[in-house]
């Protein structure tokens, strides 16, 4: 067990989930057991808002992503842990049960909230498109670097847009991280 304890309550899809992010640190989850969210669920997760905060830390896929949308809709205010595709790879399928316990405690010490304490200036959808994020062959790859470096999670182009400006991604963020991604790509090339 690890010595980093969470107050938050983690979210997370099943037990495998669990056990997994108790070996990395010290904490309590609650279990969605998959992503047909129910009332009794949603309760849970309004009532640990309420008294000890929430963090969401689904696996980084389809229904992952479906779980966070659903919660954040019903319960504001919760923060988000994301964790890269690539760290959360096993030998067939994606999950935050196959993740390392240091990528697992790097992404819950880098939550992000969805409500901030200060108004960020945002990127604008017509700075968005021009910096390549979505209209081009490569912008998915660009989508999933940069939000690997923001520690966002990757989504599709109009998501990503919503969710940098819901986490509060701060337009100066963005460009940084943005030109680091551009340079290491054309290091590659």
């Amino acid at each position: 067990m690890s010595e980093v304890q969470i107050h938050e309550m983690i979210v997370v899809e099943g037990r495998n989930d669990t056990v997994t992010i108790k070996r990395a640190v010290k904490a309590d989850t609650i279990e969605t057991r998959g992503s047909a969210i129910g009332k009794e669920v949603i309760d849970q997760v309004r009532r640990a808002q309420s008294k000890r905060g929430v963090i969401i830390f689904t696996d980084p896929d389809y229904a992952g992503e479906r779980i966070r949308r659903v919660i954040s809709q019903e319960v504001p205010g919760v923060k988000h842990a994301f964790l890269p595709q690539d760290k959360a790879r096993g030998r067939k399928k994606i999950g935050i049960e196959h993740a390392k316990c240091e990528d697992i405690r790097e992404a819950l010490l880098h939550v992000r909230s969805d409500i901030g304490y200060e108004q960020v200036e945002s990127i604008s959808w017509e700075d968005y498109i021009d910096m390549g994020f979505t209209g081009f062959p490569d912008s998915g790859y660009l989508r999933q670097k940069v939000a690997d470096r923001l520690g966002i999670g990757f989504a599709n182009a109009k998501n990503f847009y919503q969710r940098l400006h819901a986490l509060q991604v701060s337009k100066e963020e963005l460009i940084s991280t943005w030109l680091q991604v551009r340079e290491e790509l054309e290091d590659v090339t």
